[in-house]
């Protein structure tokens, strides 16, 4: 048999260990466009749970960079990873992070 990628004990699907510019930008677009969301169902004059928790979290322009592109994890080093490194992570919000991480 031919060795393949998988075989030889190498990843078959690479992920690179930071972001690269164009996924901060597109992150960076994500984010706003759920803030514009929020701020139009807020205007809206709708209330509901899920919108006052939405109000608590700090829109893109608050947050430092470190939180718009990484996450909290409790066993990488640092205590942190990449935002591309979480499933699904285009879809579930990470802006709020453990106190003092």
């Amino acid at each position: 048999m031919l060795p393949t990628a998988p075989r030889l004990g190498g990843l078959l699907w690479k992920m690179p260990w930071r972001m690269s510019a164009t996924r901060k930008a597109n992150q960076r677009d994500r984010l706003k466009r759920v803030d514009d969301v929020i701020e139009t169902v807020r205007a809206s004059g709708i209330t509901c749970h899920a919108l006052d928790k939405a109000l608590l979290m700090p829109k893109e322009n608050e947050m430092p960079a470190k939180d718009k592109y990484t996450i909290f994890n409790a066993h990488s080093r640092g205590y942190r990873k990449g935002m591309h490194k979480v499933p699904k992570f285009t879809r579930i919000t990470h802006r709020v992070n453990p106190r003092g991480f």
